[in-house]
């Protein structure tokens, strides 16, 4: 129970489900190395009063292997290690399950942890229906039983198990989305792990890898973050080199479309409207196919899509909020064929963090570090928690005069007000000139004329390192978001 950092939230969720005097089946899921797995099996391990099954399903087997995998490893947990008659189907699977529970002792809880299940659902298995027709006419009636079905592939864990139209429909008791680390978090997680680094040196590592705790892991003590980051990024055969490619393997099928798709839209910073999408994605085509996949992208945490507001007709577009992801695709994949063949001499990283493309890039990937802690900026900003973040933008028609503008993030607050946001990642602290000042409160005008607002508007920057003082930062900005604000639980 000690070793898991950051997910007090799951934690009291897994014990209300533990103390629970009836059934409950719990879905869990969230992207690969986030640790979901983690997370169940230190919870529930090694408890006196609770018999735990776990079972992981493997990538691209087929179902008699998937099926002899099952029935091993309830040979290991119900049969000190026994080898079980074989089974050529899931029906089988389950009847020698069901046996085995009804022989538990009637004081102890029973977890079944059904892990990776989206790989244990090949075609045409029947496993989805056998555990539909098990769980409603025998596991449900037993009040011990705790069943904890998880996966990575987060549209197919929606889909197929929390909306799932047939037997399973309204059985889910509970459902876990287990995401990256927040910044809090990621510092509690490093600093157990023996790293004592400054916030500024914690959002560097972050930006390479966002929260995943797994590839925090990798970081090695000793090194500095520049040392760190090209270790497991531009030597040869480095860690994060196959990593993309094996993370989008293992969540989607054909995942080279969903590839083409992310890469499209990290091109453009300000994000990619559905429609162009539609139009430009090689083997996209307009309709339900396409949105199926900007919506897996998203529920896997990969993309976020906005529907800026006053919610105009057709104008929900999409940005890539991964971290990981956003660095992969601008610092890895131009110069992989290199890294996989020599890797880069000793001290390329350092130099190309001195860079002016690395100073414009980082703005960019703070930006969605801020959109993944909102609730932390809004208490900075003193805002009542109801009030509705989101982000604006105006696109003028092709061969208009008018002059666009876009909002980074904005809320919308319930005391008849909006508050305006700016986001800007500096190594010191941002200055506020005249011209910028010009800049932001044309913006500022923009929004009004185009939202047609009646509400007071204040203004309002998110700044890494805070804000200059000078007459224009008393004149027009009513708050300000520091870095150290991120880093509060």
């Amino acid at each position: 129970m000690n070793k898991i950092l950051g997910r007090q939230e799951e934690i009291g969720l897994l014990r209300r489900i533990l103390q629970s005097d009836s059934q409950e089946f719990l879905a869990v899921y969230g992207r690969r190395r986030v640790g979901k797995t983690y997370l169940i099996r230190n919870y529930f391990t090694d408890r006196e009063d609770v018999v735990f099954f776990d079972v992981t399903g493997s990538q691209n087997a087929t179902m008699l292997d998937q099926v002899a995998n099952f029935i091993d490893r309830m040979g290991e947990v119900f049969y000190n290690g026994a080898k079980l008659a074989r089974e050529t189907n899931w029906q089988g699977v389950f009847k020698i399950l069901t046996k085995v529970l009804s022989n538990i002792p009637k004081e102890k809880k029973i977890v079944l942890f059904f892990d990776e299940f989206p790989w244990m659902a090949t075609k045409k298995s029947g496993l989805l229906q056998n555990l539909d027709y098990f769980w409603n006419q025998y596991w449900s009636k037993d009040n011990r039983i705790k069943l904890i079905i998880c996966g990575s592939s987060a549209s197919w864990i929606i889909d197929k198990i929390i909306n799932n139209k047939g037997g399973l429909h309204n059985r889910i008791t509970h459902s876990i989305l287990l995401e990256p680390f927040k910044l809090n978090a990621a510092k509690q997680f490093l600093k157990q792990q023996g790293f004592d680094i400054s916030n500024k040196q914690i959002v560097e590592l972050y930006m390479v890898t966002g929260g995943i705790p797994y590839y925090l892991a990798k970081y090695q003590k000793g090194l500095s973050v520049a040392q760190n980051i090209e270790l497991i990024a531009f030597k040869k055969n480095a860690f994060l080199l196959g990593e993309f490619d094996n993370l989008f393997s293992s969540l989607f099928d054909k995942a080279d479309v969903y590839i083409d798709i992310i890469r499209y839209i990290a091109k453009n910073r300000s994000g990619v409207a559905q429609e162009e999408l539609f139009s430009q994605i090689k083997d996209v085509s307009r309709g339900g196919e396409t949105l199926k996949k900007l919506r897996a992208l998203e529920d896997a945490g990969f993309v976020k899509s906005f529907k800026p507001f006053s919610h105009q007709k057709r104008g929900v577009y999409y940005r890539v909020i991964d971290e990981f992801t956003l660095f992969y695709l601008k610092w890895i994949e131009p110069i992989k064929q290199t890294l996989f063949a020599q890797g880069v001499s000793s001290h390329y990283w350092e130099n190309e963090m001195r860079t002016q493309a690395w100073a414009t890039w980082t703005g960019y990937a703070f930006e969605s570090i801020c959109y993944k802690h909102l609730v932390q900026i809004s208490h900075a900003l003193k805002i009542n928690p109801t009030s509705i973040p989101n982000t604006w933008r105006y696109v003028p028609k092709k061969g208009s005069e008018e002059r666009g503008a876009q909002i980074d993030l904005l809320f919308d607050r319930q005391d008849d007000a909006i508050t305006l946001c700016e986001i800007k990642y500096t190594d010191k602290p941002f200055v506020l000139d005249k011209e910028y000042v010009e800049l932001l409160k044309r913006k500022a005008l923009v929004f009004k004329e185009r939202t047609k607002t009646k509400k007071q508007v204040f203004k309002a920057m998110i700044a890494a390192n805070g804000l200059q003082n000078n007459y224009y930062a008393e004149d027009l900005i009513s708050s300000v978001v520091t870095l150290e604000d991120l880093f509060k639980s």
